[in-house]
């Protein structure tokens, strides 16, 4: 364990000397390593080739260029904008409502975008002007708005999973699943607080205007017909149907049901249900296109329709195509999403292979093996080495940048749950939550210095004070995933 500690320490050293991070941690796991094969250079740069190889030709990878695209996309496009109005539509009027109103907007862009800070840079622009033209406190504009961005990572698609599943092998389609109840209960519960700051200071968030329910059901154009679509969808493929006579002549695959009749493939199906999304997503071009290209992306890969690289390429295609149809994408734009996408994801990969290097010299030392006998010698509850295994990372999200955080820390602590008997997939869940509440810890939140950026006339010790209630909320919500695993692991054991 020494050497993994010294080494630790070393990687740190170097970070603080303004060594790149995953620079740091590359140059640690080399040498690291050299000195565990006895200072053998040469296995040691084999097996730094043998990491960046792996992973630029890792398939399951392509998952994330594919999503940050996505999100590139649906930027351009300025669906956040449509998702604000319609959030506020049905809550604006309500007290703290255009705050509600942005937390449930983050929650539906986040799940098409996939980034914190993006989800939250986006909404800074959108949101926060109109919450100062009803009176907002700036604690409570500023506080939604960095704690709703936090919401792009748990409700997925999520780079954070991704790239957890790919360190400890976890299926990426099971993490994607397992998020989506935790998303939709963390938004609830973030509504909550808006509505108790509210009664406590309704000077902080003024109720809005209401609009009528015409108007409202305006901001859904095209629900009836996309909620047709799916029920078709299930139909055909779930409950059985007369005989067809010859389908296959269209190219279409047909299962022969128990009852002598037959029931399309899911596969097929899928098809048939992505042309049809975009088909409609052409005329419809309000919040439902961007709902119903999550729950293509998502059904599909909760469905076994399609993997979650497949799913990704799906989801990246839609969202070109929802940003061509509202005619909000020039070739320099195109230029500037491909630009962006490619450097979000050359950084992402540089700091993985680091951390791989770094994660390979500890996993030949003693360290794994030691924490795993650590935790055996004493007598607690395997759930009391978890509640303080998020304790740690609360604390590391204080002052360490949270996706750095991650890859160091998986390698050190994933053994030991998995040695408890602990679900990885509910373990994962549980670490996209610690990012979250590191996204708006101070000093180092990475979201408020988003804001802070974007807003620099609200003052940062402001900002600080506006996501406290959050961070609350946040920390309760981890604690009920610890305590009722269930919530997580439901949709996941459904999957095909």
């Amino acid at each position: 364990m020494t050497e993994a500690l010294v080494g630790l320490l070393a990687m740190m050293v170097l970070a603080f000397v303004r060594v790149p991070i995953w620079l740091s941690m590359a140059i640690t796991g080399v040498v690291g390593y050299a000195y565990m094969r006895d200072w053998s250079w040469h296995a040691a740069l084999a097996n730094a080739e043998t990491r960046v190889y792996e992973t630029g030709h890792n398939y399951t990878l392509s998952v994330v260029p594919l999503f940050i695209l996505m999100g590139g996309f649906i930027s351009r496009a300025g669906m956040a904008q449509e998702l604000f109005r319609a959030a506020y539509a049905f809550v604006g009027h309500l007290r703290g409502g255009l705050a509600m109103a942005t937390i449930t907007a983050c929650a539906l862009f986040g799940s098409v975008c996939g980034s914190s800070i993006a989800t939250a840079a986006t909404m800074a622009k959108v949101a926060y002007p109109s919450m100062k033209k009803f009176g907002y406190s700036d604690e409570l504009a500023t506080g939604s708005i960095a704690s709703g961005g936090t919401l792009g990572i748990l409700i997925p698609p999520s780079t954070i999973m991704v790239i957890y599943g790919i360190m400890t092998e976890t299926n990426i389609g099971k993490l994607f699943a397992a998020g989506i109840l935790p998303g939709i209960m963390v938004t609830v519960l973030m509504c909550l607080a808006v509505s108790y700051l509210t009664w406590r200071n309704p000077e902080a968030g003024p109720p809005g205007q209401r609009q009528s329910w015409s108007e409202r059901w305006a901001s859904l154009d095209g629900i009836g017909w996309f909620v047709a679509l799916a029920v078709v969808l299930l139909i055909v493929t779930r409950i059985y149907l007369g005989v067809p006579g010859d389908w296959a002549s269209i190219g279409f695959s047909w299962s022969h049901g128990a009852k002598g009749a037959y029931a399309l493939e899911p596969d097929d199906a899928g098809v048939i249900g992505a042309l049809a999304v975009f088909g409609l997503a052409l005329i419809y071009r309000g919040v439902i296109s961007v709902i119903a290209l999550f729950v293509l992306v998502m059904g599909g890969i909760y469905g076994g329709i399609f993997t979650a690289t497949e799913g990704a390429g799906i989801g990246a295609f839609g969202a070109l195509v929802l940003t061509l149809a509202r005619r909000a994408l020039t070739w320099r734009d195109l230029y500037a999403v491909l630009v962006e996408s490619a450097r979000t994801t050359s950084m992402l990969f540089m700091i993985l292979i680091g951390a791989l290097m770094f994660a390979e010299f500890v996993n030949i030392t003693s360290m794994p093996a030691d924490l795993k006998s650590f935790v055996s010698r004493f007598d607690v509850h395997p759930i009391h080495v978890v509640i303080v295994i998020c304790v740690i990372y609360v604390i590391l999200g204080t002052a360490m940048e949270e996706l750095s955080m991650i890859l160091l820390t998986v390698p050190l602590f994933f053994p030991i749950i998995i040695h408890l008997g602990f679900d990885p997939v509910w373990f994962g869940i549980l670490i996209v939550l610690v990012v979250q509440i590191g996204l708006i810890s101070p000093p180092v939140g990475m979201n408020l210095f988003v804001l802070n950026t974007l807003l620099p006339e609200v003052p940062m010790r402001t900002i600080f004070r506006g996501v406290v209630a959050f961070c609350i909320v946040t920390v309760l919500s981890l604690g009920i995933l610890i305590a009722f695993p269930g919530i997580s692991l439901w949709l996941p054991s459904h999957m095909r």
